[in-house]
């Protein structure tokens, strides 16, 4: 299997004085999606949790909805100069007849850093959600969305070692405890990881739970969101605009600059107790 980090020597230098030493990397490796052994994309990831990262993009992509919609998930030769394989090929079995995905609208080959753009995603987006969540009673004392961010900055192992990677956590929300955490180049893999774990274990959908990202609150991740059920998406950083409007409609709580003390709630702010 492939790594999570690789490893490299460089130049490290500090004023006027250089030295040579190993540094850790964050590993980017491509990985095939297949959909009953047809080819449905590729994306740049880090290797580890494949199987969760396949099986949360899928629900992102209006594809499976709940645990029994996923019959089977499984490696495919794809094999390296040595002939060793290279974990890089991932085939999934739905059960039932699937929908047009929303990688329709958009190139199948995607990097780490890509997402779903233009304005008629936004109706897609909505077709695809199985899960409302205007309904959903979650209500989260300010004190407990504040500590969410360290608990998931001390789940994040190999960013300590790189300092590479972004990171979604998924979290209880009458408690706060973390219950996955994933990291990957890719921020919208991080959540695919999270989401697909959550699929895989029988939790969709996510009533009742908060989804933290490291970075920014995009429109894909906010559309990831939603189509797994999450009420409240937090970043550490800024939400785009087109995340707030979707958030808004869809009745999704939205918070940014998520930091100490401090955050600013960009819809449905009733979710977020006056009170401890």
């Amino acid at each position: 299997m492939t790594r999570a980090t690789a490893r490299r020597r460089v130049v490290r230098l500090r004023g006027d004085a250089r030295s040579t030493r190993p540094d850790a990397l964050a590993a980017e490796e491509p990985l095939e999606i297949r959909l009953g052994g047809e080819p449905l994309t590729v994306t740049m990831r880090t290797p580890g949790a494949d199987f969760d990262l396949v099986a949360g993009f899928l629900v992102g992509e209006g594809l499976v909805h709940a645990a029994d919609g996923l019959a089977a998930l499984r490696y495919c030769a794809g094999t390296d100069e040595a002939g060793a394989n290279t974990y890089n090929v991932v085939d999934a079995t739905l059960r039932g007849a699937g929908t047009v995905p929303l990688s329709a609208h958009r190139n199948l080959l995607t990097t780490s850093a890509c997402g779903l753009c233009g304005r008629d995603t936004v109706d897609a987006v909505r077709t695809h959600v199985r899960h409302p969540v205007a309904d959903d009673p979650l209500t989260v004392p300010p004190a407990l969305l504040y500590g969410l961010p360290d608990r998931l900055r001390a789940a994040q192992r190999t960013f300590e070692s790189t300092g590479g990677l972004h990171a979604a956590g998924l979290f209880d929300g009458t408690t706060g405890e973390l219950l996955c955490a994933r990291e990957d180049v890719g921020r919208h893999n991080a959540v695919d990881k999270v989401v697909g774990w959550a699929l895989r274990a029988g939790l969709l959908p996510l009533t009742g739970h908060v989804l933290l990202v490291s970075g920014r609150a995009s429109f894909e991740l906010t559309q990831k969101a939603a189509l797994a059920g999450v009420p409240l998406l937090a970043a550490v950083s800024a939400p785009s605009s087109l995340a707030v409007e979707l958030a808004e409609e869809l009745g999704l709580t939205l918070v940014g600059f998520l930091r100490g003390e401090g955050a600013n709630v960009y819809t449905r702010a009733d979710r977020i107790a006056d009170r401890p």
